[in-house]
């Protein structure tokens, strides 16, 4: 605790007089999830060509930038990071963060559960220096480790030579990961302080990764442990003492239950989850069109407190995964959802339950061809862009901070032939996009990259001037008919409500929406500037109509 209060003392002294620059979050609130190097310019460094981006596209739509580990690496695309607090030298330095940083809201990855074998501290450890040795986690393997979770299909254990002998080490996600002790102190306070170093260099947001794993204790299951979340509110009471603006996002790709359990009390661990439900389910609706499973889910969506909300997100550097709707949806429905990815071009990947059981753990496919209709004759149609648009306007209608991914923003498609290089699936939705060439597809206004990126940009400025969608709101959830997600979103202690809703069955309808507590009966859509009648709303195949109600009674 002594040497806690030390470096707690030293940061604050770092950090000066110098204020906060972060605001609370707020309806204006989207973040952007991308790598460092997703676009490129030849010639200049990639965070620059990314904030030129950044600046020049989204000025007025997007407040935040979550950067993926931009970090030396050794390996999973930047998540087994050989130096902590060096930036890849081909991205740029630690002043390109700052500058990002002082123009957008930025999250950093704490990619603290597990380092790389190239890193300083695990070399240190195999070649015998005694400082590391309780670094790393070294088991006999003959220790019986069954009941522990298993990510992916991978051994749990890894043979590495020292001055010891041969020693078998935890690494949980691959033999290039190795998994970080947090029983020995000296690794706890480590990693506290490279957070705080974060924070100096212009972190307002610190993303846990893989944080359900960190404790381990054979005969367990080696997640969600009690002692875990202990870190987790050790992190947030540290950050709370010397940078109280800054919020904590654990990734915990769990069913809905266990991610949730990352709120604590409500005030005292994460301050945001990510909502690893929303991509199966939002496409299950889409691919069936029917909304029933979708509503059944998010009438039960529940926040323990005003301080804490939901990260939503749809597509990411990841998979979609299928652990989060297990109990949600039936085997059979996860099976058509597998079907369809296969039949859109995508693979699954699988983990390893025991051994004699492997499960599909995710989809890998970019979210865009994940929704094409197998039917269209043209991918790329005025009815597959609403049919993706719709999907992205249910996420942002949702309570909770909008995380969205570069590629979604740019329409972009699967990538195969990035599996073909790497041997990796995920690469099928990782391209790095050349900056011109993207320049020159979104010039095209008939291209599918300018009309996605036209019409989200339509939904975010238009979210982002009401109040009704402020991430500490409250929502209810409308179970109007199977082919329509409608809910109403609720402002935060003002009378301002919007009702929205969603057509994803792809044919036109039309809706009698009733609402008791009023005696209002038209109202604008504030995304067509058209005004509605409640009683006979039409609603085009895929359309979007977010309707302005007047004051905010909840029923």
């Amino acid at each position: 605790m002594t040497r806690l209060e030390a470096i707690l003392d030293e940061h604050l002294d770092k950090a000066g007089d110098k204020p906060p620059t972060a605001t609370p979050l707020s309806e204006r609130d989207a973040i952007l999830i991308s790598y460092g190097d997703m676009v490129n310019r030849p010639g200049e460094n990639s965070l620059t060509t990314l904030s030129n981006l950044l600046s020049s596209q989204f000025d007025g739509t997007i407040s935040g930038v979550h950067i993926l580990p931009f970090f030396p690496y050794s390996s999973d695309d930047g998540f087994a990071v050989i130096d902590y607090r060096a930036v890849k030298d081909d991205l740029g330095g630690w002043s390109e963060i700052e500058k990002i940083s002082n123009d957008f809201r930025l999250m950093i990855d704490a990619v603290i559960n597990h380092i790389s074998a190239e890193s300083e501290w695990f070399q240190q450890f195999i070649s015998g220096n005694p400082v590391y040795r309780d670094y790393f986690i070294t088991l006999d393997p003959q220790t019986d480790l069954e009941a522990v979770v298993r990510p992916r299909d991978l051994p749990l254990l890894t043979p590495f030579e020292t001055p010891q002998g041969q020693q078998h080490i935890w690494t949980t996600f691959s033999a290039d990961q190795i998994d970080l002790n947090f029983a020995n102190p000296e690794v706890l306070l480590e990693i506290l302080d490279l957070l705080l170093f974060y924070v100096r260099h212009g972190a307002q947001i610190i993303r846990l990764d893989a944080i359900a794993f960190l404790w381990k204790e054979a005969g367990t299951s080696c997640i969600h442990l009690p002692q875990t979340h202990h870190v987790v509110k050790l992190i947030r009471a540290v950050l709370k003492s010397v940078a109280p603006w800054v919020l904590i996002v654990t990734e915990t790709n769990v069913p809905h239950k266990e991610n949730i359990s990352y709120f604590g009390d409500g005030s005292d661990e994460t301050h945001m989850v990510y909502q690893f439900a929303l991509p199966p389910l939002v496409l299950h609706t889409l691919l069936t069109g029917d909304a029933s499973r979708l509503t059944e889910w998010a009438t039960h969506i529940h926040l323990p407190s005003e301080q804490v909300t939901f990260f939503n997100f749809l597509a990411s550097h990841d998979g979609i995964g299928l652990r989060p709707v297990q109990g949600i949806l039936e085997t059979d429905e996860i099976e058509t959802l597998i079907r369809q990815t296969k039949a859109n071009g995508g693979e699954i990947s699988y983990r390893q339950v025991d051994e004699n059981e492997r499960q599909p753990y995710e989809l890998n496919i970019n979210y865009f061809d994940a929704l094409v209709e197998r039917t269209a004759e043209n991918p790329e149609s005025d009815r597959q862009v609403a049919r993706f648009i719709v999907s992205q306007a249910i996420m942002l209608s949702l309570i909770g901070v909008p995380g969205i991914y570069f590629h979604s923003l740019f329409g972009s498609r699967n990538y195969p032939q990035g599996v073909e290089e790497t041997g990796k699936l995920r690469s099928i939705n990782r391209e790095k996009l050349n900056l011109m060439d993207l320049e020159a597809q979104l010039a095209a206004q008939s291209s599918v990259r300018a009309r996605i990126l036209s019409e989200y940009k339509r939904l975010l400025r238009t979210r982002r001037l009401f109040a009704a969608f402020h991430p500490y709101g409250e929502q209810r959830i409308i179970d109007l008919d199977p082919s329509i997600f409608a809910l109403i979103r609720y402002a935060p202690r003002e009378s301002s409500s919007m009702l929205c809703l969603h057509e994803i069955s792809g044919k036109a309808i039309r809706a009698t929406i009733e609402l008791p507590e009023r005696t209002q009966q038209e109202a604008e859509d504030v995304l067509s500037g058209q005004t509605i009648s409640l009683r006979d709303c039409p609603l085009d195949p895929y359309q979007v109509r977010w309707i302005h109600l007047d004051g905010g009674v909840k029923a």
